[in-house]
């Protein structure tokens, strides 16, 4: 691990030298190989071979998933097919999956990435990793499974599921690190209850690397209280390589990208403008020596910034801030933004509800937008008493109404009556899309 944690101290001026070197040789390797990307630059008049600083970069034209998705399932490929040892793809539930294609070469680097977390998290050869992200097509699970063996960890690779098996294996395995979606975890730690332990105490945990789905600071808080551990997030897409592309580190001061090997922005959703650090906006990705699958300024549709300074932590690695939301996730109601982080922020203000919580989307007869949150009660909370369950669904309504400026129903419901799930969880139920 010593060149890891030497780049991960680098001069920021080595680390952008490594950038701009691979920026060129990606965007020369995408219009020489890659059908899309010649007709893509050839039509924004770019030219792969001018790039000289990052600027540069900037006037290189975006690429969108839909995009990826045309290609299904080799267009995208910049390498003969056989030197490819490995493909994932996204889940393809808004459409044709997208393809992520992995050389060897690949498939270290994402091992390297995904081991920055675990290093982060203080880990070594001494930890045992449960891998509780699915295995299989989506990158999950052997995103951590490889990150694990970069490290030279024991590795659990027990995939997602059978929950109380889980809790029985991470307890007699000793599991210091798990690795599984926020929202899984806090289904473990709930099981967990329910079998009649207490998992900050009966289990070894140390630090959970958690991603896939956002999750708010309330939730992460809990998280900890119940697990007894440090939730460390993690941050990738299919799109660029999975799991790994950025990493929290013990300060949970935002997330360190992986420089060395993708180069971020940030832009301006609406004109596309690359905005200066600190400014909130899409964070888009170019990858700096990805083989199979190299993009050249993918648009992730992730809203974040850049966080302005250096980690305390010593690593000059920049950091993004933690996914405030996704621009095709953000609900319109009635003309007005809403991410769902918005919405649990407000709830994880009342002690009353527990961090479970669906959000239904509507119209009335008038065509109107109607938003309702349901939201499960956290044990001991009265659902029989109508005065309180009223009072409670008032309160939060306004509370929210105040800060998100939209009028938003409020159903208390019993305790686990919302599914959980072993992946990420659904969050938004859109009924508008149905009609």
């Amino acid at each position: 691990m010593s060149k890891t944690q030497e780049i991960l101290r680098a001069p920021h001026e080595q680390i952008e030298k490594i950038q701009l070197e691979g920026i060129k040789r990606t965007a020369i390797n995408c219009y020489e190989n890659i059908p899309f990307y010649k007709q893509s630059f050839d039509e924004a008049g770019f030219d792969p071979h001018s790039i000289e600083s990052f600027d540069d970069v900037a006037r290189a034209p975006f690429v969108e998933k839909q995009d990826l998705r045309d290609a299904y399932p080799y267009g995208m490929l910049a390498v003969p097919l056989k030197e490819v040892k490995e493909i994932h793809m996204s889940s393809g539930t808004t459409g044709v999956a997208t393809v992520g294609a992995y050389t060897k070469h690949d498939i270290d680097i994402w091992g390297e990435c995904f081991a920055r977390g675990i290093l982060f998290a203080d880990g070594s050869d001494e930890d045992v990793v449960q891998v509780a992200y699915g295995y299989g097509l989506f990158t999950g699970g052997l995103g951590a499974h490889y990150g694990g063996h970069w490290m030279d960890a024991t590795v659990i690779p027990i995939s997602a599921g059978n929950t109380e098996r889980q809790i029985r294996v991470m307890r007699d395995m000793g599991t210091t690190i798990l690795c599984c979606t926020p929202s899984y975890a806090m289904h473990i730690a709930d099981t967990a209850i329910e079998m009649g332990l207490d998992p900050a105490r009966d289990l070894h945990l140390r630090a959970g690397i958690h991603g896939a789905e956002p999750f708010s600071d309330n939730f992460r808080a809990e998280l900890e209280r119940k697990l007894g551990y440090k939730v460390l997030d993690i941050y990738g897409l299919t799109e660029t390589m999975g799991p790994g592309v950025a990493n929290e580190c013990w300060e949970q001061k935002g997330l360190h990208i992986a420089e060395d090997h993708f180069y971020p922005e940030i832009i301006n959703p609406e004109t596309g403008d690359v905005l200066p650090d600190g400014e909130w906006g899409e964070l888009v990705l170019t990858t700096v020596d990805r083989e199979a699958s190299p993009v050249v300024r993918y648009r992730t549709r992730d809203i974040t910034r850049i966080i302005p300074g250096q980690c305390p932590c010593g690593c000059t690695h920049r950091r993004i801030d933690r996914i405030h939301g996704r621009t095709d996730d953000m609900l319109i109601i009635r003309g007005v933004n809403v991410f769902p982080s918005q919405i649990e922020d407000v709830m994880k203000t009342f002690d009353q509800v527990s961090s479970w919580y669906q959000i239904e989307v509507d119209t009335d007869h008038r065509s109107l937008d109607i938003v309702t949150l349901k939201a499960e009660v956290n044990p001991g909370f009265e659902l029989d008493s109508v005065a309180a369950v009223e009072r409670l669904q008032k309160e939060i309504s306004a509370t929210l109404k105040t800060a998100l400026s939209v009028g938003v129903r409020v159903k208390l419901v019993e305790p686990k009556s919302i599914p959980r799930s072993e992946g990420k969880a659904k969050r938004v139920i859109d009924l508008r899309k149905e009609k």
